[in-house]
């Protein structure tokens, strides 16, 4: 590396620029050819491009994940799929991420007209199913589920794309999309469900429909309180699943309210305190028994505090930490604010 001066405006700019071409091409004559002159200015023109590395890894990884045996082959959608990677935009514009990235180019036609086989049911079965084999799944598995929205540029609903709940307080139509990973995140589902579907509606038909297509008999759902309803905890129950479940708490639990009793000179809850609390089941709603985990955090209640003056703990028990559990088996896990 070598420095060949300082520019102060663009005509000095140009003369540096043309002295470091000189430099480096220094000794290097130019063949002679008949009938080739070279270019105006010195510079050959660039014919096409191409993202060489970026594409071939994701062709690799495509084939790797075995979508390629999936799609028998699709190269239509391989070429979607690795455009919306690389920047994901709108169908049209796919094109031009395609043509910038080198990869050979379709029509919009072409894209088109495959889009409605890619929507089937079969279609992303074959996709799951190759998500599943890469994640070699055995007889138990513990799976993560969400939920988001994606909202359409339209005011009228048609019986799917239906205005709903929506976390960005939009009122356009809108769907919900489930996506269901193992534990370590890899995604092994992806669900579309109307978009005034309530998301506690959307856990269970996807848990079935997975436990069906791949033969797992043992799944246990890890989730917040906005996902699982009662009513879904009881049906989970009664579908021989488990389930582990967080939650904020609105009042102070038996378990820790009985442990500051039975501790009343004790000014700080250790750090990392766990209380066990078993709730028994009640015949009526189909329960098993359940167990509430709680640990106690003083940066989790350091953190609340500040967040939340109002919740600030009593003189009397002053622990700034916070409560969280963790539940196993049939069982549900709640966290919240231990005053």
């Amino acid at each position: 590396m070598e420095h060949i001066g300082s520019a102060h405006d663009d005509a000095e700019l140009e003369l540096l620029e043309a002295a470091a071409r000189q430099r480096i091409s220094a000794g290097q004559g130019m063949f002679d050819l008949p009938g080739l002159a070279p270019a105006k200015g010195g510079a050959l023109p660039i014919r096409s491009t191409r993202m060489g590395h970026l594409v071939d890894a994701l062709d690799v990884a495509y084939r790797v994940l075995g979508f390629e045996d999936a799609t028998d082959g699709d190269e239509v959608f391989k070429a979607l799929v690795i455009a919306r990677i690389i920047e994901p935009t709108s169908k049209l514009d796919s094109l031009r991420v395609l043509d910038e990235a080198g990869v050979a180019t379709l029509s919009y036609r072409t894209m088109a007209r495959r889009l409605p086989s890619y929507a089937t049911v079969e279609f992303r079965a074959g996709l799951a199913g190759a998500c599943a084999a890469r994640a070699d799944l055995g007889p138990s598995a513990l799976v993560l589920f969400d939920v988001s929205t994606l909202y359409f540029e339209t005011d009228t609903g048609d019986g799917f794309r239906e205005p709903g709940f929506s976390k960005e307080r939009r009122l356009e139509p809108q769907i919900t999309i489930g996506l269901l990973t193992d534990a370590s995140g890899f995604p092994l589902m992806v669900n579309a469900f109307e978009g005034n579907k309530a998301e506690t509606a959307t856990m269970l038909p996807v848990i079935k429909e997975f436990q069906a297509a791949h033969g797992i008999t043992a799944v246990t759902v890890v989730a917040d309180a906005g996902m699982l309803s009662r009513s879904n905890r009881v049906a989970l129950e009664q579908a021989g699943l488990t389930f582990i479940l967080g939650a904020r708490l609105s009042s102070v639990p038996y378990a820790i309210a009985q442990w500051h009793k039975d501790h009343p000179n004790i000014e700080q809850v250790p750090d990392g305190l766990r209380l066990l609390e078993p709730l028994p089941a009640m015949p009526s709603d189909g329960r098993g028994h359940w167990w509430t985990h709680y640990q106690y955090s003083h940066s989790r209640g350091r953190r609340t505090s500040r967040a939340s003056p109002s919740r600030s703990p009593k003189p009397r028990r002053r622990s700034r930490g916070r409560c969280r559990s963790n539940g196993t088996g049939s069982s549900r896990s709640m966290a919240g604010t231990a005053r």
